[in-house]
């Protein structure tokens, strides 16, 4: 189908742009790993080239479906790499955020498989494939809440990020951060959640091209975009997080075609 197409398209620029950034900063990325994982930058390079050529798989219906699987085993990777920090500082945002990005990459490559083994295996095994998405949605909605309690918890550093230009800097972080906890309980709840996906989406969208890409061309370089590794990180991760919302948003956009189709069906047989 052609909004799974498009699914597979976004996913392939994000995870492409991931790979790219760990290669170019590899000793930056490894950082982020544990201390107990041995030779870390080799791990960051070999990890960096299997994701760019599963990317480069994503563009071809045959390979499609293995190159989604790398992808989320990856991000799963990223998802264990990160619990040693929330182990060490449970109550602490900061060691949640790894864990948390990760896990919104992962529901999106999980629920773009399932899609992709829906799409193949046809009609009989609809229900089943529902209730794998819809899992993946949940998990996306819970991840999009935290985004929304960590600009509540770090009010001012999210309020120094929004442009000079706008009113009430302060105020508008607490209103997206009101947005992303509303958005990702509707997702979870069941009540409007493709518009509720939709409107993430476009938030997390406005978010790189309102923030990130301008601090490109501030001088001087704000504090909050320093270094140009923690910059292109940044936005690389704004464009996975941007682009697993896209992904969410399709798949209830073609959840509600498959309950429409079903509709007409019952309508014509009765």
């Amino acid at each position: 189908m052609r909004i799974i197409g498009v699914g597979r398209g976004l996913l392939a620029i994000a995870s492409a742009s991931l790979a790219i950034w760990s290669l170019w900063y590899s000793r930056f990325a490894a950082q982020s790993l544990p201390a107990w994982v041995s030779w870390r930058e080799a791990w960051v390079h070999g990890s960096a080239l299997v994701v760019l050529a599963a990317s480069a798989g994503l563009c071809f219906t045959r390979t499609a479906l293995p190159s989604v699987l790398t992808v989320g085993i990856y991000q799963a990777a990223k998802v264990v790499f990160s619990l040693p920090g929330i182990l060490a500082n449970p109550l602490g945002v900061g060691a949640w955020y790894p864990c948390c990005e990760a896990l919104t990459a992962f529901a999106a490559a999980w629920l773009l498989y399932a899609l992709l083994r829906g799409q193949r295996r046809g009609s009989g095994s609809q229900g089943s494939s529902e209730a794998v998405e819809r899992a993946a949605q949940i998990l996306f909605g819970l991840t999009c809440v935290f985004y929304g309690w960590s600009h509540f918890v770090y009010a001012g550093y999210t309020a120094n990020m929004v442009p000079a230009w706008l009113p009430g800097r302060l105020a508008i972080a607490w209103f997206t951060g009101l947005c992303h906890v509303a958005a990702g309980l509707a997702i979870v709840v069941g009540i409007l959640p493709r518009l509720a996906a939709t409107l993430e989406a476009v938030m997390m969208s406005l978010f790189g091209a309102l923030v990130w890409v301008p601090s490109f061309f501030m001088q001087p370089r704000p504090t909050w975009a320093a270094p140009p590794a923690h910059q292109w990180s940044e936005l690389v991760v704004t464009l996975m997080l941007a682009s697993s919302a896209w992904i969410v948003a399709i798949s209830l956009e073609n959840r509600s075609r498959t309950f429409t189709s079903r509709a007409r069906v019952r309508m014509s047989g009765a």
